[in-house]
């Protein structure tokens, strides 16, 4: 069975991965890229069992175009933003006073995590002073490859990269105000090439279960309402 994940949860995927194996003897494959350059495999053919895409968008469209299996589409997370500096002792400051440096975000063409970024900085009135000074990202881990290396000197990165083994660390970390961008509401759902495929089907709804939920909350996520 055959995975395709947001690369803001890469990290969660793999320990999810690893306790549904262990507790149902399924093994996956998990592949991960930025929703849009996922979205854009399923829609051309790739043979991927299940979704787990960074927004809402995408799944609805699978799902409204056939792509996606009706009525298995669901939130498993909510994806929080973070600004993150090796250089700057106060990020939201640096911010206000970039002067030459760069900051990375996420492609908001295809990456939900760019989105919310931009929206940040449009509503902080800060779009126009720093879009000349910004550095795209294909995707949310490659906006941290950018800030870790000191090719960017800011970046917007998600939440639960923070838990990167391999993450150097920070002069700062601000917590970008969930209120000043669109929910990143992370849906996932079970694509036509997995109704066949054993496990699937398991596989989400274990996303659900306490065991699932305490992975992706440990992650950094908060966890949707299951009551809605």
């Amino acid at each position: 069975m055959t995975v395709a994940a947001a690369s803001n949860f890469s990290l969660a995927v793999d320990d999810l991965a690893a306790q549904f194996t262990e507790t149902t003897g399924q093994r996956l494959r998990v592949t991960t890229a930025s929703t849009g350059k996922l979205y854009a495999q399923v829609i051309n053919g790739a043979p991927y069992d299940v979704l787990l895409a960074a927004d809402i968008a995408r799944p609805e469209s699978l799902e409204a175009s056939g792509a996606g299996v009706p009525g298995t589409r669901m939130t498993y997370a909510i994806g929080e933003l973070v600004l993150w500096s090796r250089q700057f002792d106060d990020c939201r400051a640096a911010l206000e006073n970039t002067d030459s440096a760069r900051v990375a975000i996420a492609n908001p063409d295809i990456a939900p995590y760019g989105v919310a970024a931009r929206e940040f900085l449009q509503q902080a009135g800060l779009w126009r002073s720093v879009r000349s000074q910004l550095v795209i990202g294909e995707n949310i881990s490659q906006v941290l490859q950018f800030t870790a290396s000191g090719n960017a000197q800011l970046g917007f990165i998600a939440r639960s990269q923070l838990r990167a083994p391999s993450l150097p660390d920070a002069a700062c970390t601000w917590p970008v105000p969930s209120s000043m961008h669109s929910p990143i509401e992370q849906q996932a759902i079970l694509l036509q090439h997995g109704t066949g495929a054993d496990g699937a089907r398991r596989f989400l709804q274990f996303l659900r279960s306490d065991a699932g939920r305490a992975i992706i909350e440990r992650h950094g996520y908060r966890l949707p309402d299951l009551s809605e």
